[in-house]
């Protein structure tokens, strides 16, 4: 009894470590990294309260957004390498430390409403679980079975890698918890096991570790629709400089009217919204305003080998592109200098990668 006493107590001290490991970051960001709560004394050119969205958000929009570049990380790791050479424990620091720098920045624009902090805390010890955990095992387990193998990949590892690459595109659009993982795992059972060691030990390892997922995605589906609900998939914005007519040529562009001599459209969010805003710039228009507001954050990638042109705006933070070359910039930038910014820098790698939206 006194060795069953001993190691229930040696467990539930271990879980009680892990548990305020895990909250530490939380605690460090809710207790230093605050600023002073000012707000924007800009009038908005959308008079409807119900479309505006929290100016702090754009900033706070970024650490849900790191998750997404990680799995495009990973993706781009698994293309010449495997699981093990992802730096997992990198991208749990670039996670906290980006959503302090940015949490400050947030509060010279209002501040976060406690449902986004409570958000940002909840997946950021979600990310941090999960990448410690394939870190765990991915840099022994994973690495050793790679090594037995050599360096012709099973035909499990090209599964691995293709899903990679299909749920980092999926969640540019998509919440994660959507994410059809079922099928993956459909597709891993049936790939041929041309390696016993290594065949079997993905199969085992990633079948687990989609199927945990399939079973946490559907409680977190089923915690949204019964608490905050789906998220508003649309936008409102203000832009000048095109005819309504040729607005509505943009695909996924609706036109609302006219607003004080400007237009005012309805667009998706998330990665159709970037796109959309650069093919307006494109085409000569200027964005007057977003939800009511009159500042955005964008992110945009560089190289290590080549300069960055002068870009309008500051530069709020520099982020590690984990599994590729370069860095992100977090440009803080006025609405109506948007559209300078979309034209002159390419939507390309390097060049704009994202515009987040509140």
């Amino acid at each position: 009894m006194r060795v069953v006493w001993k190691l229930l107590k040696w467990s539930l001290a271990a879980i009680l470590l892990l548990i305020l490991l895990l909250l530490s970051p939380v605690a460090y960001i809710e207790t230093f990294c605050h600023g002073e709560r000012t707000e924007d004394p800009y009038t908005p050119l959308i008079k409807d309260a119900a479309l505006h969205r929290r100016e702090a958000n754009t900033f706070l929009t970024y650490p849900e957004w790191h998750i997404v570049y990680a799995y495009d990380g990973l993706a781009q790791t698994l293309k010449t390498s495997d699981e093990y050479a992802f730096d997992y424990v990198s991208s749990i620091k670039g996670f906290w430390t980006s959503a302090c720098a940015l949490t400050k920045i947030a509060d010279a624009h209002g501040g976060a409403d406690s449902a986004t902090r409570m958000t940002i805390h909840t997946i950021g010890v979600s990310f941090t679980l999960e990448m410690l955990l394939k870190a765990a095992y991915e840099e022994t387990i994973g690495r050793l079975t790679a090594m037995l193998r050599g360096e012709k990949k099973t035909p499990q590892d090209q599964v691995a890698a293709g899903m990679a690459v299909d749920y980092a595109a999926f969640l540019r659009q998509t919440p994660w918890y959507k994410y059809p993982f079922d099928n993956q795992i459909i597709k891993l059972d049936e790939a041929p096991v041309t390696d016993p060691v290594r065949g079997r030990e993905r199969r085992f390892a990633l079948g687990t570790e989609w199927w945990a997922k399939t079973l946490y995605a559907g409680m977190i589906a089923n915690a949204v629709a019964g608490t905050t609900g789906a998220a508003q998939l649309e936008i409102r914005s203000v832009v000048s400089g095109l005819a309504p007519s040729e607005l509505a040529t943009i695909p996924w562009v609706k036109v609302i009217g006219e607003n004080g001599g400007d237009v005012e459209i309805e667009t998706p969010r998330y990665d159709l919204f970037t796109k959309i805003l650069v093919e307006i710039a494109q085409k000569g228009g200027t964005i007057r305003e977003v939800a009511g507001n009159d500042d955005i954050m964008v992110s945009v990638t560089e190289k290590s080998d080549l300069a960055m042109p002068s870009l309008p705006g500051t530069v709020i933070a520099r982020v590690r592109r984990d599994g590729f070359d370069g860095s992100r910039l977090l440009v803080a930038v006025k609405v109506n200098e948007l559209a300078t910014l979309l034209h002159n820098v390419p939507l390309a790698d390097p060049g704009v990668e994202h515009v987040f939206d509140y």
